[in-house]
């Protein structure tokens, strides 16, 4: 049965963005101004007639009215709810919904304001822990980075602008299947932009690649393996070509710093080169036509496992969306360091993820990937794919860097993944969740700490093996 669509605030938007009065509006959609009235203030769903109605009045996309937008924001109040504890109790679910159907703005505004809160608290935190050794940096804080993050998390993963101009570049030089190579990539930085490509050895250095713009001469670390040494040519190929649409897409992006700024431009020069590596509607129909094979896609456009991984989790172009997946990148030590959900899984924004998904254990299965069916406290159910890869160094005398990438869907989806052959969907999952820190279950054997909403209790004359109750 198919969920009701509640979307007022959208629509009342829409009519206030065009200058309509609910009459005109009402006209213009064939309908009655009280009927109208009633959808805006989401005591009537919207039928697919009136979404047609709506995508043919405003000129817009049927999938602008994904709730899928709506779920992030309910799972971010959530937490940020149940981290702030103002007053006796925190906000009740029902509450928390309300307020992000309503009152979307306001509502991101709140979480701006907790987002403030936390960088104001981490920068006294770090003060307090610097002044002893008198640090000159010791106002740093990570707010540029949660605003990148959040940049990209609520648009989808998916930067349209960029996406669509990459493919067409990608189509008129021939890159993707059977396409992407060092060689082709030299070709067209130097046909392109008169950019010249030599290979050192970087390692000492830290460098993947170093570009000189007054010789136009391009460097990379000769140790790179190819599938890197193909994307981080694409990517400097990438910041020349499109150096009008990036600065223009960080003008709309509504970042406040200038930090921030500077890491989304690395961001989205990044993701142009995944879009141009694996173009949107080549990549998606061979990721169709070999259920989602990780391995084998590896094989057809020469990426590596968190290059395709990654490039999965973008597809989300209106009108041609593929599967929804969440993407996680964790190192040994559990600190995410890339994620993005286009699914209902949420990630926590601050502290680790659950101990019981699969993509911790991969560490402990080097080169194989691990499929976990997993239900989170809200009853859905993923259908879950881990595996740990190693970054090289390239020399004995420097570290590799050790990671385990995440990858799913919800089940809906698992039957166009070859991951879910000889699975059985309805069977035993493990019930994982977003964080112990707002992990609703109380039977949980792994659990590290009580949730931060709940008054916990310690039984004087009995032992489990937490030692409270919540």
């Amino acid at each position: 049965m198919r969920e009701k669509l509640y979307v007022g605030p959208k629509v009342r938007l829409l009519r206030e963005r065009h200058g309509l009065t609910l009459e005109s509006c009402s006209q213009r959609l064939g309908m009655s101004p009280s009927y109208l009235s009633q959808i805006e203030t989401n005591q009537r769903p919207v039928t697919a007639r009136v979404l047609i109605a709506l995508a043919r009045t405003f000129d817009i996309d049927p999938a602008e009215f994904d709730v899928d937008q709506e779920d992030r924001l309910i799972a971010d109040l959530k937490e940020a709810s149940a981290d702030l504890r103002l007053g006796p109790s925190a906000p009740s679910f029902a509450e928390i919904k309300l307020a992000a159907a309503t009152t979307p703005v306001l509502a991101r505004q709140f979480l701006l304001l907790h987002q403030a809160y936390r960088s104001l608290e981490q920068r006294l935190s770090t003060l307090d822990e610097k002044l002893a050794i008198d640090h000159p940096d010791a106002t740093n804080a990570t707010l540029p980075y949660e605003e990148v993050r959040d940049f990209f998390h609520y648009r989808d993963n998916y930067i349209h602008e960029l996406d669509v101009a990459a493919e067409a570049l990608a189509t008129r030089y021939g890159l993707g299947v059977g396409g992407n190579s060092t060689s082709q990539l030299e070709r067209l930085l130097s046909d392109l932009h008169g950019v010249t490509v030599s290979r050192e050895n970087l390692t000492a250095s830290g460098l993947l690649r170093r570009y000189d713009p007054q010789r136009k001469q391009l460097t990379i670390d000769g140790d790179l393996s190819e599938p890197t040494a193909v994307f981080q040519l694409a990517t400097q190929l990438c910041e020349l070509t499109f150096a009008d649409e990036i600065p223009q897409i960080l003008a709309d992006s509504g970042l406040k710093s200038p930090a921030a700024r500077s890491i989304a431009a690395v961001g989205l020069a990044n993701y142009a080169a995944g879009a141009l590596l694996m173009p949107y509607g080549q990549f998606a129909a061979t990721a169709r036509e070999l259920r989602h094979d990780i391995e084998q896609l590896q094989r057809r456009f020469h990426a590596s496992f968190e290059q395709i991984c990654h490039r999965l989790g973008t597809l989300q172009r209106p009108g041609a969306r593929g599967v929804p997946f969440y993407f996680v990148r964790v190192d040994p030590a559990g600190n995410i360091t890339k994620r993005h959900s286009a699914t209902r899984f949420q990630f926590a924004r601050f502290g680790g993820a659950c101990p019981l998904w699969n993509v911790h254990e991969a560490f402990g299965h080097p080169g194989r990937i691990l499929v976990q069916l997993a239900e989170m406290p809200d009853g859905v159910r993923y259908l879950c794919i881990g595996r740990a890869i190693v970054k090289r160094s390239g020399s004995f005398l420097k570290p590799n860097r050790h990671f385990a990438i995440g990858l799913g869907c919800e089940i809906a989806h698992a039957s166009q993944l070859v991951y879910a052959d000889g699975l059985s969907l309805s069977g035993p999952a493990a019930r994982i969740g977003v964080s112990c820190r707002i992990c609703e279950r109380v039977d949980c054997a792994q659990r590290a700490f009580p949730p931060v909403d709940r008054n916990i209790r310690v039984p004087e004359h009995e032992r489990r093996l937490v030692p409270y109750v919540f």
